[in-house]
């Protein structure tokens, strides 16, 4: 296996891992943290269970910084400014997203202390978990979904241009990084919820533009003429 085709492997496999652990964290593990309604009981109670879902976000933490840095390389064949700004963009949205696990795991504090106390002052802790809930909430804004559209149309784009992998693929990212960063813009000026039925529908192109981006590069690899062709450290 040549040194481009295992990096095109290694790339399918952390988009297939980022969108996994992400999906398990959000909807199964932090249900007892972040959609119960007796949250600062049921986080303590299941608190192993939210520890884990954490984890998992760390796991799509490390995910998307794999994938920037393995891309880089190839990416900046093409153009070196965009590959450096996504490769800076996709830091930021790990950091981002490690915040929100922060606040999270400071909600399993908070539940366990709530727990401990016998919940004697009840308004000072649900106060401190609402602005906990809060910083999840913006962080799961700004990173997965504002800066997902930044780093999916830089890498998209190149994509486009290079034709490292088939056009209807890079369409698809550029359009759903579009769709993803009005949705994430829809969200912060208050037109839709986060979590809804247009979000749904906006997040949908750019989650199967990784899946299919995923599965084509383990399968198929980088177009190796167009490798072969690219200038080099080109800036235009």
């Amino acid at each position: 296996m040549n040194s481009n085709k295992k990096t095109a492997k290694i790339v399918g496999v952390l988009f297939i891992l980022a969108a996994v652990s992400s999906m398990i964290a959000a909807f199964v593990l932090y249900k007892p943290i972040l959609n119960d309604p007796d949250y600062l009981i049921q986080g303590s109670k299941h608190a192993n269970q939210v520890i884990l879902g954490a984890l998992m976000e760390l796991i799509l933490v490390v995910s998307a910084v794999g994938t920037a840095t393995t891309m880089f390389p190839l990416l900046r064949k093409y153009n070196e400014t965009i590959a450096l700004w996504h490769l800076c963009f996709r830091f930021l949205e790990a950091v981002i997203i490690t915040v929100g696990v922060i606040s999270v795991l400071s909600l399993v504090t908070l539940s366990r202390e709530y727990v401990a106390t016998g919940a004697s002052e009840i308004a000072s802790f649900q106060v401190s978990g609402t602005l906990l809930k809060a910083i999840h909430d913006w962080t799961f804004m700004l990173g997965p979904l504002f800066m997902l559209g930044i780093n999916t149309m830089m890498y998209s784009y190149i994509f486009y241009k290079s034709k490292l992998v088939p056009r209807f693929i890079s369409l698809l990212g550029m359009t759903g990084a579009t769709l993803v960063f009005i949705y994430a813009l829809l969200v912060m000026f208050g037109v839709i919820q986060q979590v809804s039925v247009w979000g749904a529908i906006l997040a949908l192109p750019v989650a199967a533009n990784e899946m299919i981006l995923a599965v084509w590069l383990i399968l198929n690899g980088f177009n190796e003429n167009a490798l072969a062709s690219m200038p080099r450290k080109s800036t235009h």
